[in-house]
């Protein structure tokens, strides 16, 4: 989170929680991964509160690695791959979920891509005034082609599903990103999957939702 180890603590704690509730709505299992959203977001909060209280100390160097590269994995590689995976599963309509294996194909490939960038190119965290700024040393000449599959993996599955909330999810995350990258230019990793992470509140709802017998994936 960009402001606090006790804030990313909290919020991580809270995410858990929320996450093992909704876990607990889950009454068929293409709904397990779209519930767990929550707990992994809780999971990768930690891992940057971890951060914030070890980047100041450089005898714990390893940690802040570790910390670094575990909340780095969920944002570029676990979400791409996973988001639009969780929504499939979710579909009942044939002719949304071909539209929908697509977007999972855009996920995989820029999962894949940045996966590999991750292991293999030097990146770093930075504390910089309230913030977190990851610095990345990726080609840059795929840059806007991996924001684009990113966005087309992450957000517009939730506009092609037949369950009727799940195109506020959407709007929402959208609106999040856009603000994180107007006003957080410079750590809008950090900034973004804070702000996502408690928009994925609303997973709980969702799931509620989907586990209506009318609603029910079989």
């Amino acid at each position: 989170m960009c402001f606090s180890a006790s804030a990313s603590f909290s919020a991580g704690i809270v995410l858990v929680v929320i996450g093992t509730v909704t876990l607990r709505k889950v009454r068929h299992p293409s709904q397990i991964l779209f519930a767990s959203i929550p707990l992994i977001f809780g999971i990768q909060q930690i891992a940057e509160g971890a951060l914030w209280l070890t980047l100041p100390k450089p005898e714990y160097l390893t940690i802040q690695k570790l910390a670094t590269y575990i909340f780095l994995f969920f944002a570029q590689v676990v979400w791409p791959i996973w988001v639009p995976i969780a929504i499939l599963k979710l579909e009942n309509s044939e002719s949304k979920r071909r539209i929908q294996s697509v977007l999972v194909g855009a996920g995989l490939i820029v999962g894949i891509y940045l996966g590999a960038c991750l292991f293999n190119y030097d990146v770093q965290a930075k504390v910089i005034g309230h913030h977190i700024s990851y610095v990345q040393d990726y080609p840059h000449l795929l840059r806007y082609y991996g924001i684009i599959l990113y966005a087309m993996a992450t957000i517009i599955p939730t506009f092609f599903s037949s369950i009727k909330s799940m195109w506020m999810l959407g709007v929402s995350v959208l609106i999040s990103y856009i603000v994180t990258a107007v006003f957080y230019e410079h750590y809008v990793l950090s900034v973004w999957c804070f702000f996502a992470s408690i928009i994925s509140l609303s997973i709980y709802a969702i799931t509620v939702e989907v586990s209506k017998p009318q609603q029910r994936n079989i």
